[in-house]
């Protein structure tokens, strides 16, 4: 695989890897209730610090992982986006996964989709894998109009019982999407879906 980049840019954005100073704003977005509505809870500054390394050295293991998201000229971060490898064993394959958490102030601007697409075009172009999977649970609407805009289909037969909640618990059941090498191409090259 071709060494990782040190950032990507679009439009927009710079995806790059995780910094320092980063902490305090990503705590911040854990921290926030409405931020993490579809997530079993807030996090921690402690849990998100560890998260945030873990995002960061999953580059490192495996040549791609969740990028930092900054807007230049407004804010040095605003969330992230990218790909990571699944490590809990799921109903699905493959056990990569693309996905975004931005803060709430960042969110209905297009800026998820933007920088899930750079970092799926950067991940098909370096990789051979030949699709990603994103998830969510079924309440999460606007994650799923995401997962649309980026072209993913989803897979009706695929929802699953995410298997880190109890039973009954309301977050619990999900719906899964795909997208393929070949159905992002014909993505970008028939333009951006709406």
């Amino acid at each position: 695989m071709p060494p990782c980049p040190a950032e990507l840019r679009t439009e927009r954005l710079v995806l790059r890897r995780w910094r320092e100073e980063d902490d305090g704003p990503f705590a911040a977005m854990n921290a926030d209730p409405e931020v993490m509505r579809f997530y079993p809870r807030i996090r921690t500054r402690e849990e998100s610090i560890a998260e945030a390394r873990g995002h960061d050295a999953s580059f490192d293991a495996d040549g791609f992982g969740l990028w930092a998201v900054e807007l230049p000229g407004a804010a040095s971060f605003i969330g992230y986006a990218g790909l990571r490898r699944v490590l809990r064993p799921m109903s699905f394959q493959p056990p990569i996964e693309i996905g975004w958490r931005l803060g709430r102030r960042w969110w209905g601007q297009g800026y998820a989709t933007e920088a899930a697409r750079a970092a799926l075009s950067d991940f098909f172009a370096r990789t051979d894998h030949g699709e990603v999977v994103s998830f969510t649970t079924r309440q999460n609407l606007r994650s799923q109009r995401v997962m649309q805009r980026l072209g993913m289909r989803r897979d009706e037969a695929g929802s699953f019982d995410h298997p880190a909640l109890p039973e009954g618990h309301p977050l619990r059941p999900h719906v899964l999407y795909r997208l393929s090498r070949k159905e992002f191409s014909r993505v970008r090259s028939d333009g951006d879906l709406p």
